[in-house]
Parts: C-alpha cells; sequence; structure tokens
C-alpha cells in the first residue's frame, strides 16, 4: 500500500466507515466501510486517471446512492491502493472469515432443500436462490448490523481477498485465478470477470452483482 506511516490521513478521501469497530473471534479489531463503494466514489478515482472504467448508476440511481458495480477483482485492485494512497490509510478487501462473521447476524437462515438427494445440491441451491430479487437496490436498502455495517445482506456480493485454488495447492495473490465473492452465499468468481451472470462463476450459484467495501486494521 502507498501510504506515508507516521502522517495524518487525508480526510477529503476517507469513505464512511460504520460507527463502531468488529472484535473478531481471533482478538483483532477491524474498520469497516459503512456501505458498499459508490459510483461517485469509484469514479472519483477514474477522473483521476487511475481506475481504468467508468461507471453509470442504473436507471432511477444516483452515482452517490448507487453500489459500484460490474467490476472484476483487477479493477478493484486499482482502486483499493488509489484510495489507500490518496487517503494516506491502508485499507484492503475483507478475509472471507472477517466477511462472514460480521454478516451472519444479517443474513437469512440456510433455506431447507428442496431435492433430498446430495447429488442434487447445486441444484437445490440454485433454484432456491434464483427466487430472490436480484436487482440492484440503492445502498442502504437492506439490514444494518450491530456495528452499522449496511447491506451485508443485499443485492450486491462483494469481492474477498481469499484466494479459490481448489484442489491445486497453494498460490501466490499474483497469480490467483479466482477469488471468494460473499453475500448470502459463498461464490468463487475469477479474477477477470465482471459479469457472472454471463457464464463467470467458477464455483456456486451466480451472484447477481459484484461491488466491494473498504476494511483497515488501522483506527482512523
Amino acid at each position: 500500500m502507498l501510504y506515508r506511516s507516521g502522517t495524518l490521513p487525508n480526510r477529503a478521501y476517507l469513505p464512511q466507515m460504520a460507527e463502531t469497530s468488529v472484535q473478531l473471534p481471533d482478538g483483532r479489531v477491524i474498520f469497516v466501510q459503512k456501505y458498499e463503494v459508490s459510483v461517485a466514489e469509484w469514479n472519483a478515482c477514474h477522473a483521476e486517471g487511475v481506475c481504468s472504467e467508468k461507471l453509470r448508476p442504473p436507471k432511477g440511481l444516483t452515482a452517490a446512492d448507487a453500489p459500484a458495480t460490474g467490476l472484476n477483482y483487477l479493477d478493484i485492485s486499482q482502486y483499493v491502493r488509489w484510495i489507500s494512497e490518496r487517503a494516506n490509510h491502508p485499507f484492503r478487501l475483507p478475509a472471507t472469515k472477517e466477511w462472514e462473521f460480521m454478516a451472519k447476524p444479517v443474513l437469512p437462515e440456510k433455506p431447507d432443500p428442496i431435492f433430498s438427494d446430495p447429488s442434487l445440491r447445486w441444484a437445490s441451491d440454485y433454484l432456491v436462490n434464483a427466487r430472490k430479487p436480484r436487482r440492484l437496490e440503492k445502498r442502504g436498502s437492506f439490514s444494518t448490523n450491530a456495528q452499522g455495517i449496511a447491506d451485508l445482506d443485499g443485492s450486491v456480493w462483494e469481492w474477498t481477498d481469499d484466494c479459490y485454488v481448489g484442489e491445486s495447492g497453494t498460490v501466490s495473490k499474483q497469480r490467483c485465478p479466482a477469488f471468494y465473492v460473499a453475500g448470502e452465499h459463498m461464490a468463487v468468481i475469477p479474477f477477470l470477470v465482471r459479469d457472472p451472470a454471463r457464464g463467470g462463476c467458477a464455483v456456486g450459484t451466480p451472484p447477481p452483482h459484484l461491488g466491494f467495501r473498504l476494511v483497515t486494521d488501522k483506527k482512523i
């Protein structure tokens, strides 16, 4: 991360963070962005020539209200480096275990499977999740957990920083073929995919939208 240790953050670039920090089971504390990164926040990075993709909010939403979606892992890596430098604060994506811990209180109970045959579990998961609304909603439309983190149960699946390698063993982050994305269910998305609905989901039911939120280990 490109930030200057020992100097104050640049508050003009700091995102809105949740009111309360998250105390993890292993004793660590993290600080989490209240909402997913918005189209307006993303386009500030594009306007400075760092993020290559320019986004438009969907019809009926403003750039400030709309989550930034249609982004792959490389796109988001550009943003994370940019915001860490501009805000002079070390931001990152959450790990899957961190995301699952803070989302657990607001995620619905897992529905009963449609098929009892274990070999048809994939079909059961697909049909159950296909029933759910997939329309992109404005930020703040879903639940807020006890720490003040919003929309973890929303229509956007969030990129994590955990690499998926299947049975191939370990691989460096730079050579990782796919990453976990987190929402009402976990899925695995190849790092170059922006639209999982078009056959881009490596493992799990394809999520409707891909976005992200920032976390930091350092109090602002």
